[in-house]
C-alpha cells in the first residue's frame, strides 16, 4: 500500500514564501525595475488580518471572561500580566541604551540634517490616558479598532453575562459557537498567508535600496543585536522556567506569528496566529485572549529597545552628551510612554517624541532614521510579538493552568 504523502505545514509554506520575496526583492532592486506592482498582493493580506482581528478579540474575550466567572482570577491574571509587561519593557530600555554607549553607532557618522522636520504629534496626558481605557461607545470603539477599549467592554460584557448564571446560557454558547466560527476563518485566511508574506518581503527588500541602508547599518545591526541579546537573556530563561517543553518545540509551533511578524511589521496582524500559537503551547484560552490582545497594545519591548538606541545615535549625530542622569530619564520614561501612547494613531513616533523632549534632543533627530525605519520595525514587532507570546506561557504557569501535554506545529486550523 502506498504511503500517503505528508502534507506541508503552513509555517514551512510561510518560510518558502518569506525566501522567495526576499530573492524577488533582490532581483529586481539589482535590475533597477519597480517593484510597487507587488505591494497590493501583500496589503490584501494585511487588511484580511485585520478584518478578523477585532471580531476575533471581541468574542474570544467575552466567551473567556464568560466561562471563567471569577473577577479575583481576572484580578491575578492582570496584575502578573502587566508586572511581566513593565519589567521586560525596562529590560529591554537598558539593552537598547547598554548597547548604543558601548558600540556608539552615530560617532563619527556624518549625515546631511538639511531640510529635515519631525512630523509633530502632541502626546497624551495621564489622566487623558486612563479615561480613554473606558470606550464613550463600544460600537465605535469596535469600528475603530481600539484594542484596549474594547478589551475593557468585552471583559465587562462576559462578567454581566456569567452572572446570569443559567439565564445568560444560551448566549454564552452563541459567543462560544462564534469563537469557533473565528478561528476558521483565521484558518481559511492564513492560507493566503505565504503569499503575502512574499509579497511584502518583495517590495520592503527591493524597496529599500543599499545607498538608504549602508550609512545606518551600523544601527540596524546593533537593533538585530540587541533584540537577539533580550530574547536571550529574558524570554529564553522565563520560557525554561516556565514551559517543561523544549525550546525548540516553542520557535517551531511561534513560527507562523514571528514570520507574520516580521513581514508585516504589525502585532495587530500576527495576533490571531498568536492567540492560536499560545493555545497550541499549553495557555487556556480565557489567558491567551485576554493577555495576548493586551500585550499587542501596550507591550512594546522592541520599540523600548530602539527608543534606548535611537536616543543616543542621536545624540551622537549631533554631538550631544548624554549624562547617566539623562538615560536614566530615557528609561523610566520610555516605559511610561510605552503604556501612555496606548490607542494612539503612530504611536512609536509618539513614545519617541515624548523621550526626545524629556532629555532635550533635536526633534529633526527622529525623520534621520525613517529611511529605514521599516527594517528596524521587522525587528521590533517581532520581538514584541514574542514577548507577548512568552508572557501569556509564564502567566499560565503562574497560575498553575499551563497544559504542558505535547503541542502541534503551530499551524492554525
Amino acid at each position: 500500500m502506498a504511503e500517503e504523502k505528508k502534507k506541508m505545514s503552513l509555517p514551512a509554506k510561510m518560510g518558502i514564501g518569506f525566501a522567495a520575496g526576499i530573492l524577488l526583492g533582490f532581483i529586481f532592486q539589482m535590475g533597477g525595475w519597480d517593484i510597487a506592482w507587488v505591494k497590493p498582493f501583500g496589503d490584501i493580506f494585511i487588511r484580511l488580518i485585520r478584518m478578523i482581528v477585532v471580531p476575533l478579540v471581541f468574542i474570544s474575550l467575552v466567551a473567556g471572561a464568560a466561562s471563567m466567572g471569577d473577577l479575583s482570577k481576572l484580578g491575578r491574571v492582570s496584575v502578573k500580566t502587566i508586572i511581566y509587561y513593565v519589567g521586560t519593557t525596562a529590560i529591554a530600555v537598558f539593552i537598547g541604551l547598554i548597547i548604543a554607549n558601548v558600540f556608539q553607532p552615530g560617532a563619527g557618522l556624518t549625515l546631511s540634517l538639511e531640510g529635515l522636520k519631525a512630523r509633530e504629534v502632541t502626546p497624551p496626558g495621564t489622566l487623558e490616558t486612563f479615561l480613554n481605557i473606558v470606550p464613550l461607545n463600544p460600537v465605535q470603539a469596535l469600528a475603530e479598532g481600539k484594542l484596549l477599549q474594547i478589551i475593557f467592554f468585552a471583559i465587562f460584557f462576559g462578567f454581566a453575562l456569567s452572572s446570569l448564571g443559567e439565564t445568560g446560557k444560551p448566549l454564552l454558547k452563541i459567543f462560544e459557537v462564534g469563537n469557533e466560527v473565528m478561528i476558521r476563518i483565521t484558518a481559511a485566511v492564513m492560507h493566503y498567508a505565504p503569499y503575502g508574506v512574499c509579497a511584502l518581503i518583495a517590495y520592503t527588500v527591493g524597496n529599500s535600496g543599499i545607498e538608504v541602508l549602508l550609512p545606518l547599518m551600523k544601527l540596524i545591526v546593533l537593533m538585530y543585536v540587541a533584540a537577539l541579546i533580550h530574547v536571550c537573556v529574558v524570554y529564553l530563561p522565563l520560557l525554561k522556567g516556565a514551559g517543561k517543553f523544549p525550546l525548540v518545540t516553542f520557535f517551531k509551533v511561534m513560527s507562523q506569528p514571528l514570520l507574520i511578524a516580521f513581514s508585516t511589521c504589525s502585532s495587530a496582524a500576527a495576533l490571531p496566529a498568536n492567540m492560536a500559537a499560545t493555545e497550541k503551547l499549553g495557555v487556556p484560552r480565557q489567558i491567551s485572549s485576554f493577555t495576548i490582545p493586551l500585550g499587542t497594545t501596550i507591550n512594546m519591548d522592541g520599540a523600548a529597545i530602539y527608543l534606548g538606541l535611537a536616543a543616543v545615535f542621536v545624540a551622537q549625530i549631533y554631538g550631544i552628551e548624554l549624562s547617566f542622569a539623562s538615560q536614566l530619564s530615557i528609561l523610566l520614561i520610555a516605559i511610561l510612554a510605552s503604556i501612555g501612547s496606548v490607542g494612539v494613531p503612530s504611536a512609536a513616533l509618539v513614545v519617541m517624541t515624548m523621550v526626545f523632549t524629556q532629555v532635550q534632543l533635536p526633534m529633526e533627530g527622529i525623520a534621520l532614521v525613517a529611511g529605514v525605519d521599516r527594517i528596524l520595525d521587522m525587528a521590533r514587532t517581532t520581538l514584541n510579538v514574542m514577548g507577548d507570546a512568552t508572557g501569556a506561557v509564564v502567566v499560565s504557569r503562574l497560575e498553575g493552568d499551563l497544559d504542558l501535554e505535547p503541542v502541534g506545529d503551530g499551524s492554525i486550523g
